[in-house]
């Protein structure tokens, strides 16, 4: 009996031993995690980064033909937290194994359904999600392999492999529906009772020209939650982009009652940068009327007369706004009065 004890002890010995974690050391192929925002989807790569070493790479350590890992030890990974497209190919959200086959002109690059193998020596094309092909070039010498954000534009980036003197792009891009869909999500929390976030959506709808109807029920949605200068003057954008020009008018008068010195002023700026040349000066009256003694006061004065060719007196007045300015204003200020004492026009 008491041999068969200890034989047992042994056993549940050997049992406990196999059950403690590995000593985790530094990998030979250091992980690496890349993140980039495009809109408002982030897009994460995920890998390890093997080293040239004096070694041959492609056709040789990566076999032309053959499917490769694309990084080193387990699976490299992207993940999408939206739909995309890459390379103008459809992609739901996820995260997925990305395995590639090189050969001398041309990649396929593999977006696989299984994103927890170890390399791709598992790899089976029945677990696609899509692939695609793309062109390698020239790079300069990456003695790690990384992977790169680069071209980035507001709805698109190109994600790029690189290792050796090769980098091999391709690129994500994200619909602009995609990040609607994604602002009515965050509209669906405290955001849809705060002014600010409302009026921007409708914002973000206006400079694309899209959803303009939903906008349009935005910004009512953030005027009636506080009305301000800001969201009535989207609204008058919104209805003007509309077509419908004499409810525009209406709603841009309510909000000129609205604003502020510097909102007013800024106002009349805007319309000059749209070359309403007219409409800015009877603005920039209406300031220099309503806020005299003001930064803004002075300046929309200094504009009227320097519009009418009156630079010494414009001038004056741009010095009279200098004096009570701040000192970050102050820099600005003083290109005006450098302009108008060479008798430049200050409006163009």
């Amino acid at each position: 009996m008491k041999r068969i004890i200890t034989f047992g002890a042994a056993l549940i010995g050997i049992a406990i031993a196999t059950t403690h974690a590995n000593l985790e050391l530094p990998d030979v192929s250091q992980l690496a995690v890349n993140k980039q925002r495009v809109g408002l989807t982030d897009i994460t790569v995920n890998y390890h980064r093997p080293l040239v070493n004096g070694r041959k790479i492609w056709g040789a350590l990566v076999p032309f033909g053959e499917v490769w890992r694309a990084g080193a030890n387990e699976n490299t990974t992207i993940e999408f937290s939206d739909p995309v497209s890459v390379e103008g190919q459809p992609l739901a959200k996820g995260t997925y194994g990305l395995h590639m086959i090189p050969t001398a002109d041309s990649w396929t690059v593999i977006f696989s359904k299984m994103a927890g193998a170890w390399g791709s020596y598992s790899y089976s094309q029945a677990e696609d999600a899509l692939r695609v092909t793309v062109k390698p070039r020239p790079n300069e010498m990456e003695e790690a392999l990384e992977y790169e954000f680069e071209e980035l534009k507001p709805e698109s980036a190109t994600v790029t492999l690189k290792w050796e003197k090769l980098a091999v792009p391709f690129k994500v891009a994200i619909s602009v529906e995609t990040t609607v869909a994604n602002i009515r999500l965050q509209l669906r929390g405290r955001a849809q009772y705060e002014w600010q976030s409302l009026n921007q959506a409708a914002q973000f709808c206006l400079s694309k020209k899209i959803n303009l109807d939903e906008a349009l029920k935005w910004a009512d949605a953030s005027i009636q939650n506080e009305e301000r200068f800001e969201n009535l003057m989207t609204k008058a954008d919104l209805l003007k982009a509309m077509n419908k020009p004499d409810d525009a008018k209406k709603v841009r008068d309510q909000a000129l009652t609205k604003t502020t010195a510097v909102q007013l002023y800024s106002y009349g700026r805007r319309l000059q940068t749209d070359k309403k040349d007219t409409e800015a000066m009877e603005v920039f009256k209406d300031v220099a009327k309503r806020y005299p003694d003001t930064v803004p006061g002075f300046l929309a004065n200094a504009r009227i007369k320097s519009a009418a060719g009156d630079f010494a007196g414009a001038a004056e007045d741009a010095k009279k706004a200098n004096a009570i300015a701040s000192d970050q204003q102050k820099i600005n200020i003083k290109v005006l009065i450098d302009r108008l004492q060479a008798k430049q026009d200050i409006n163009k």
